[in-house]
C-alpha cells in the first residue's frame, strides 16, 4: 500500500478544485458521513494529504488514513536533528575536549587537532567493529591509545570523556519540542532511540521520556532492528502499536518500518528530498507539532 504524504502547515483557506469532487465524495461516504455542502469549507481543514501523493483517489487512500488513525501505545523518537540540532553542540563539545587536552596532555594536543582525533576514532572503528556501535567507548579507547602513545597515563581518558559528555548534553531543543513531548507523554509511552551518546535526563528535556535507549545500551546501532525491538519490549507493545519518528530516511524510517512499526519522517525546512529507492514514509512532517497532529488523526486523504 502506498503511503500518503502528510503535509503540515498548508494554507487553511486553500480552495479545492472541482476535479477533486469525486474523490472527496468517496472519502466522506466511506466514513459514513455526508459530503459537506461547500467544498470550499474543506479548505479550512488545517492538515491535508496531497492527492497526488496518495495514488488513485478512492478506497485505498481512505484505508491509509484509517491506518494512520490507529492507537499508538509507543512513540519512539530519535534525538539528534529530530528534537535538537546536533552540529552546534557537537562542535562545542569537541572544542571543550581539545582545550582540556591542551592543559592535561599538551604533547598530544600539539600532535593532533580535532579532525585528526576524529580520523583516529574512525580508524579504530574499522579495526574494532565489535565496539563500533558504542561511540562513547570508541572515544574512550581512542584517547587511551593516544595518551599512552604520547607518554601520558591512559586513565586520563575517563576525565576527557567526562568533559566531552558534559558539553555534549548542553543541547538546545527546537522550540516546539518540549511542549509537544509534554502533550504526547500523557497518552503514549515515549522512548528516545539514538545512535548518539546524549542523555535526555541531562538536557532541558529531562523527565519527558519514559525511557531512553542508546545504541551502546542496545548493543546495536540503527539501522539494526534490535534497538527498536528492545524499545518495544520495554513498552510491552507490538510493532503495529508503535510509531518511530526521526530525520534520517534510512536509519530512522526504513529501519523502523523493517520491524513492522509505522514511521514518520521529520524534514525540517523541507529541504531534503526523499530517496527514490526507499518506500515513502507513513508521513512527512516539518516538526514534532506535525507529528502530534498526525497521531491525533487530523489528516484526511483526499
Amino acid at each position: 500500500m502506498r503511503r500518503c504524504r502528510f503535509v503540515t502547515g498548508m494554507a487553511r483557506s486553500r480552495p479545492f478544485s472541482a476535479s477533486w469532487g469525486v474523490g472527496i465524495d468517496v472519502f466522506f461516504r466511506s466514513m459514513n458521513t455526508d459530503l459537506p455542502s461547500s467544498l470550499g469549507s474543506l479548505g479550512n481543514m488545517p492538515y491535508l494529504f496531497r492527492s497526488s501523493d496518495c495514488g488513485k483517489i478512492g478506497v485505498s487512500s481512505t484505508v491509509a488514513t484509517m491506518r494512520d488513525q490507529r492507537r499508538f501505545e509507543l512513540v519512539t523518537i530519535d534525538l539528534d536533528d529530530t528534537v535538537w540540532p546536533s552540529m552546534p553542540v557537537l562542535q562545542r563539545a569537541e572544542e571543550a575536549l581539545y582545550r582540556w587536552l591542551q592543559r592535561a596532555a599538551p604533547a598530544l594536543a600539539d600532535a593532533h587537532h580535532e579532525h585528526s582525533l576524529r580520523q583516529h576514532r574512525l580508524g579504530l572503528m574499522r579495526e574494532r567493529p565489535e565496539i563500533a556501535h558504542d561511540i562513547t567507548r570508541l572515544r574512550l579507547e581512542s584517547l587511551r591509545l593516544l595518551l599512552r602513545e604520547h607518554g601520558y597515563d591512559p586513565q586520563l581518558a575517563e576525565q576527557a570523556v567526562t568533559v566531552f559528555l558534559h558539553h555534549r548534553n548542553q543541547v538546545q531543543p527546537y522550540p516546539e519540542v518540549a511542549g509537544v513531548l509534554g502533550e504526547l507523554r500523557g497518552r503514549h509511552r515515549l522512548i528516545s532511540v539514538t545512535n548518539g551518546n546524549s542523555d535526555p535526563d541531562r538536557t532541558p528535556l529531562r523527565g519527558l521520556f519514559s525511557g531512553s535507549l542508546s545504541a551502546a545500551a542496545a548493543g546495536a546501532a540503527k539501522p539494526d532492528p534490535a534497538i527498536f525491538r528492545i524499545a518495544l519490549d520495554w513498552a510491552g507493545a507490538r510493532a503495529e502499536q508503535a510509531v518511530h519518528v526521526g530525520d534520517d530516511p534510512r536509519l530512522d524510517v526504513a529501519a523502523a518500518r523493517a520491524t513492522g512499526m509505522a514511521a514518520v519522517w521529520v524534514n525540517r525546512g523541507g529541504g531534503q528530498a526523499w530517496p527514490s529507492d526507499l518506500e515513502p514514509p507513513d508521513a512527512e512532517v516539518a516538526d514534532l507539532r506535525g507529528l502530534a497532529d498526525w497521531i491525533r488523526g487530523e489528516g484526511f486523504a483526499l
